[in-house]
């Protein structure tokens, strides 16, 4: 322990000090007599002051560059004024933040001569750096911080430490009236209670481990417009809507942190009222169930060696305007694929990023309607499948920019070395309440073997966009 010294003089009167004991070399001394020394040391030598002459400014305050100290003596400009502050990027300052309890009213305890030792000063370059400590030298460094911290407050500003816990008052008592009826009285007795029988009373409290986490997401939203029929400018009215189901489970990383496993489905599919269509009521525009299957194994910091999957198709029969002439249906076209290799993910605070490379990936391309021929999907004639090997990659990003505001991409490719296709996908939402959202929704896909659509540009790129509003519901146990 280190030895505290400390002197202590008071002359003329007696003085009521806050503090009346303090803690002199692991002994408790009383500070109530008029002269307490603990230790003599020689007084600082008076030096004569010499006469300066003050410069006066133009509004009457003495210049800053004839600042002298208590002994006369002409500051150094070199120590005072402005000064350039540097600052350490590398600081970690969170185990050093004083915990919300510190900057209540204070309340006087006890004096310690001993914390200066304890204490660690994160500014000094000689203190040992926190993110070096433990978790339990942290904590008894941060306490005896904010003890020494309060123990300098109540040395400079006595005045404003108003409480003392020798004062203050105590925990209001439980009484229990019980009425004898042979003496017709009420008997007034404390409520004790006895931990030892609260023990046995009481269940023991089972914390079971939770392995799997999951969560859900469902939205149904609308976009309407009404346009009258002289509307100087035309148009037809129109009704929009979209549904979004999404439900992913994963392994807790927390009990199995070298072992990842994640399942994850969703279903999207939006409709309009068709306006310009006179054979069908509603046209679909939307329509995509997917399914992702993701393992992995860690090999080392955040890399993993993994295996990933993905089937893609759609659920209904989608029609060209004005015609029965079938486009597209269920599994024609589908994708379903598979790639081995090793993944990189990377997660803090409110945003996360996952990167996997396959350079092994199998493709699977099928149409299985009998309605549509399999040429229009890139499939030889005669058959209703088509297997490709070659390389993928998928990048995912997750960021929450505000308390409502959430943003997500997908980016996929894939390429057998003499064909390649993509798809990215961006999603804005911004959330109202619990019960209401608005989502920007972009789809981009690239296609290498495309063909020209009629009377368009558009070639081997495609997009898709939507915005709507509508209600939400999510839940979670992550």
């Amino acid at each position: 322990m280190m030895a505290a010294v400390a002197v202590f003089t008071v002359t003329g009167m007696s003085a009521q000090s806050l503090f009346d004991e303090i803690i002199l070399d692991g002994e408790t001394v009383s500070a109530s007599s008029d002269s307490i020394v603990a230790d003599e040391q020689p007084a600082v030598p008076v030096q004569p002051r010499r006469s300066v002459v003050r410069h006066i400014s133009k509004d009457g305050e003495p210049s800053l560059w004839n600042l002298t100290d208590e002994y006369g003596n002409q500051l150094d400009s070199l120590y005072f004024g402005p000064q350039e502050l540097l600052v350490d990027p590398y600081m970690d300052v969170e185990h050093t933040l004083m915990p919300p309890a510190f900057y209540l009213p204070a309340t006087f305890i006890s004096y310690d001569g001993t914390l200066m030792g304890k204490a660690v000063n994160p500014v000094s370059p000689d203190s040992p750096k926190v993110s070096e400590m433990n978790w339990a030298d942290r904590i008894v460094a941060r306490t005896a911080r904010q003890q020494e911290l309060f123990q300098q407050f109540m040395i400079a500003h006595p005045e404003l430490v108003v409480y003392n816990i020798e004062t203050l008052p105590r925990a209001p008592k439980d009484f229990v009236m019980e009425v004898d009826p042979t003496s017709a009285k009420i008997n007034v007795t404390e409520f004790t209670r006895d931990v030892k029988e609260m023990a046995s009373v009481a269940a023991p409290v089972e914390l079971k481990r939770i392995h799997w986490l999951h969560k859900f997401d469902g939205s149904l939203q609308f976009s309407q417009a009404y346009i009258s029929p002289n509307w100087y400018q035309g148009g037809k009215s129109n009704l929009n809507g979209l549904m979004s189901l999404f439900y992913k489970l994963r392994l807790n990383p927390a009990f199995h942190p070298n072992f990842s496993f994640e399942l994850s489905t969703q279903y999207r599919v939006g409709v309009n009222n068709a306006p310009d269509d006179e054979v069908h009521n509603y046209n679909i525009t939307e329509d995509l169930l997917q399914i992702n299957l993701y393992t992995g194994l860690k090999a080392w910091k955040r890399w993993s060696y993994t295996v990933s999957s993905f089937l893609k198709t759609q659920m209904l029969n989608h029609f060209r305007n004005n015609s029965h002439d079938l486009t597209s249906a269920m599994f024609a076209p589908g994708d379903f694929n598979l790639g081995i290799g090793m993944s990189y993910g990377y997660s803090r605070n409110k945003m996360s990023f996952n990167a996997t490379i396959n350079p092994l990936s199998y493709n699977l391309r099928m149409c299985l309607n009998h309605r549509l021929p399999p040429q229009w999907f890139g499939i030889e004639e005669g058959k209703k499948t088509k297997s490709t090997y070659g390389s993928n990659i998928e990048l995912k990003f997750n960021v929450k920019m505000a308390w409502n505001i959430e943003y997500s991409t997908r980016l996929f490719a894939f390429t057998n070395y003499e064909t390649a296709y993509g798809d990215w996908e961006h999603t804005l939402n911004f959330t109202i309440n619990r019960y209401l959202s608005t989502k920007l929704y972009c789809y981009l896909r690239y296609q290498s073997d495309g063909k020209q659509f009629e009377d368009t540009k558009w070639h081997k790129w495609q997009l898709k966009e939507i915005l709507s509003i509508g209600f939400s519901y999510t839940f979670a146990r992550e």
